[in-house]
């Protein structure tokens, strides 16, 4: 009997592992012909990043050689490419004027890379990373003395193209559209330790840059600039921006196409004697490229083609980096989402981020970095739609220490704990040995184990086991601690200690933060976000830029929102005092929107009620052009500096209130504080501006100036204390700022000033602002913030522009030298 005619179009991963699984099942039923458009033999292309990084060589990577076609009976037309396929005559043409017959065809076409079409991408030195030839381009390149090289794309090919260059020699910047790499299988935690991790081993990241135009010099490459004016300098550029479904010879046949190449469950198209495989399909709505999921579409169509059982029903993917020492795992719905539940564990002393996501009782996605020994085994529970309610409490430690508690509850699991398990990860400590300590020395808490074990006295996190440990073994016995709340149910750090640690540490971003101090959160909470963010802009002004996503409706909009959704507005008003054309502004701008009602506010500004979303940006606008900037009314900072009209028209004034008040405003309006602040100057001890119920209040005497702290007038209600006395205006200011700076840098977010102040006490404060020394830095460091801080955000928003372009002053500002 005659053997069946089967060609192959396609001698890469896909089409010869097909082949592979044919034989195994029938290997005598086909006559099999393959045609390939390289010139080479069958090699695994997902291995192509360590030849770059010349850690393989090609005969490394190659899976079948020459003998294999040889020894299977099988014609290879290597460096022919299939031009045509005639579904009447049952032929494919291929160049040279080549025809073969077939009965059945498995197209294995793969994927083409995406070019961006930027100026300049036909410059000489512009590569791809797809094939042996493109790795072969990259290692010439690399070989030219201090080459540089720019590599479009933050994803799996692109970082492993960067990080195969810098191995080569170059200096190799990624060059990113989104914030995080690798954003199709990392979240934001991990990103960030990627990004930390690359940077290590010399490989430079541009994050949320996006690509202008590719800039060169007689024909080469030179450079890539980018959106924001800046031109990364290159003498190669690699785009690995991804990868589309390469259907021109099936699209060419007549074929039913998607995005890619449709094909049933059995991997058939619409033609049943053509099936197809690999990166060039589309199966049920998804095209995949990734190497697993290939492997299972091969077993299904040479089940097909073999009249045995099987069929393609999708897969779930998982995902592992390529570069030597980052160790990353991906797999499922990695970033969560509805109905789903996150379990996070951290140990920054490994460098270690892992995230289990849970959703219906099952594990639906994981992520792992700086160690992924265990992914294997959540991809085989996801898989398997294994029940994980019963492990929930140790799953995310791993198959190690899950398997052998299975089914026991967490204190018996504890108990369970081998004596060599190690419980401590930044120092070493095993659980026989915090044990042993608590017997043996008669300890009894939790600082006395840190004292002598050093367990949970680096990082913190598995303060939570070592506690454990303690209740085990000591029953009753056991004292437990007390100290600061947590800053919120995702760390058992209090505010100080993450302020304390931001500082110490040099952490200038959140998902630094959430690392070192080992969040248990993927992404924090509405809690901690807006208190991380505030801490990062104060302990880092300039560095750090505020996550706008971390801030409050008000704080976003720059406006308060009222009970119908609509807003108010409130410009700012120096020291409460205002003009015939402002006022002009304020009713041209309440009649022109249609503003229903206008309030003068106990702060001496006027609050402009009912103002539509759509209307602000066109109310900043008209006010903005009359001089006015936001008020800040929303805002967890400056709001008012309230005065009275001191020795300028009342009989019993000592000073110029007004005129401190007006300089106190514009030095210090725009700065971020750990809640709202007011301010009140009175020019004379009857207090007419109520200095005395406010955060900060100056009272004016003829001898100088009263400055007092620690007021209050809204649900608490508290009169200041008196914090010191100084002679002349200038003395008021720095000592003013330094306080304020003192509550910038101690306070926790959303801890008025009163409450700061009962918390480390007046004389500590008085202390600080007292010694020279002490309150020139402290106003130094305010100063230098407000550098950054000053700037409208009303006409930051009309204008469209960054912070750092823009101007946002009509008026001019007034600066205290201490």
């Amino acid at each position: 009997m005659a053997k069946e005619r089967l060609i192959v179009v396609g001698n890469g991963m896909a089409g010869c592992r097909a082949v592979q699984d044919v034989l195994k099942r029938d290997p005598d039923r086909y006559e099999i012909t393959i045609f390939g458009a390289e010139p080479r033999v069958n090699y695994d292309r997902i291995m192509l990043s360590p030849v770059l990084a010349g850690e393989k060589t090609f005969a490394d990577i190659v899976i079948n050689d020459e003998a294999w076609y040889r020894d299977n009976a099988i014609t290879l037309h290597a460096g022919r490419a299939v031009q045509v396929i005639d579904r009447e005559a049952r032929v494919v043409r291929a160049e040279g004027g080549l025809e073969v017959g077939y009965d059945r065809l498995i197209l294995a076409t793969g994927s083409d890379p995406i070019r961006l079409p930027l100026p300049g991408g036909d410059l000489k030195g512009v590569v791809t990373f797809r094939d042996l030839d493109d790795v072969e381009a990259m290692v010439a390149a690399s070989a030219q003395t201090g080459a540089r090289a720019v590599v479009i794309g933050g994803g799996l090919l692109g970082i492993e193209a960067a990080y195969g260059l810098v191995r080569r020699g170059m200096a190799a910047t990624v060059v990113h559209l989104v914030d995080v790499l690798m954003e199709r299988q990392l979240d934001a935690s991990a990103g960030f330790l990627l990004a930390d991790a690359l940077a290590t081993k010399g490989v430079a990241t541009e994050l949320g840059a996006v690509s202008e135009e590719i800039v060169g010099v007689n024909g080469q490459v030179t450079g890539l600039k980018l959106k924001d004016g800046r031109t990364l300098p290159c003498d190669l550029l690699v785009m690995a921006v991804g990868i589309r479904p390469n259907t021109n010879l099936a699209k060419a046949a007549g074929l039913e196409i998607g995005r890619g190449l449709i094909v049933d469950d059995q991997m058939r198209t619409s033609d049943p004697r053509i099936s197809a495989v690999g990166e060039c399909v589309e199966h049920r709505g998804q095209c995949y490229g990734l190497v697993a999921p290939i492997w299972e579409m091969c077993k299904a169509l040479a089940a097909g083609l073999t009249d045995t059982a099987g069929d393609y029903a999708g897969s779930v993917l998982s995902t592992r980096l390529k570069v030597s020492g980052v160790d990353v795992f991906s797999a499922g719905k990695f970033a969560g989402g509805d109905g789903c539940e996150d379990i996070v564990f951290r140990d920054a002393g490994r460098g270690v981020y892992k995230r289990v996501v849970i959703e219906d009782g099952k594990v639906a996605g994981a992520v792992l970095f700086g160690d992924a020994a265990d992914g294997a085994w959540y991809f085989d529970l996801m898989r398997r739609n294994t029940p994980v309610a019963e492990i929930r409490e140790t799953l995310i430690f791993g198959q190690s220490v899950t398997e052998g508690l299975r089914g026991l509850d967490p204190s018996a699991a504890v108990a369970a704990l081998a004596d060599s398990a190690e419980v401590c990860g930044c120092n070493g400590v095993c659980k026989g040995a915090i044990t042993g300590a608590i017997v043996e020395q008669g300890l009894k808490t939790l600082e006395s184990v840190r004292a002598v074990t050093k367990a949970s006295a680096s990082c913190g996190s598995c303060t939570p086991l070592v506690e454990k440990l303690l209740i085990l073994t000591l029953g009753d016995g056991f004292q437990a601690q007390t100290g600061p709340k947590p800053v919120c149910g995702c760390t058992h750090h209090g505010h100080t200690e993450a302020r304390r640690r931001i500082v110490a540490e040099g952490l200038k971003s959140m998902p630094a933060v959430m690392q070192a101090l080992e969040w248990t959160t993927p992404d924090g909470c509405a809690s901690c976000r807006p208190a991380l963010n505030y801490y990062l802009i104060c302990a880092w002004p300039g560095d750090y830029q505020d996550d706008k996503q971390s801030r409050f409706i008000n704080e976003r909009v720059h406006a308060n929102i009222q009970k119908d959704g609509t807003y108010s507005v409130v410009p700012r008003m120096w020291g409460g005092m205002t003009s015939s054309d402002e006022l002009r502004a304020i009713a041209d701008v309440v009649d022109k929107f249609k503003i229903p009602s206008v309030k003068v506010t106990g702060g001496q500004r006027i609050d402009l009620l009912g103002v539509q979303k759509d209307d602000l940006p066109a109310v900043w606008a008209d006010l903005n052009a009359a001089g006015m900037v936001s008020g800040h009314a929303y805002a967890k900072g400056l709001r008012t500096v309230k005065t009275c009209v001191g020795t300028d028209w009342c009989r019993f004034g000592t000073q110029d209130s007004t005129g401190l008040g007006v300089r106190l405003e514009k030095f210090m309006w725009g700065s971020w504080t750990p809640a709202k602040v007011k301010l009140g100057v009175s020019g004379c001890p009857r207090n007419c501006a109520e200095a005395t119920c406010k955060d900060i209040g100056v009272i004016c005497v003829d001898s100088g100036y009263e400055i007092h702290v620690g007021g209050a007038a809204g649900l608490h209600i508290q009169g200041t204390e008196l914090l010191t006395k100084v002679a002349t205006e200038e003395e008021a200011i720095w000592t003013i700022c330094a306080v304020t700076q003192a509550y910038r840098e101690q306070g926790w977010y959303l801890e008025r000033i009163y409450k700061w102040m009962a918390r480390v006490g007046l004389d500590s404060i008085r202390a600080q602002v007292e010694d020279p020394a002490a309150r020139r830095a402290l106003h130094d460091r305010f100063a230098y913030s407000q550098r950054f801080s000053r700037v409208d955000p009303w006409a930051e928003r009309v204008a469209g522009r960054h912070t750092e372009e823009f101007n946002p002053l009509s008026r001019r500002m007034e600066f205290a030298t201490a």
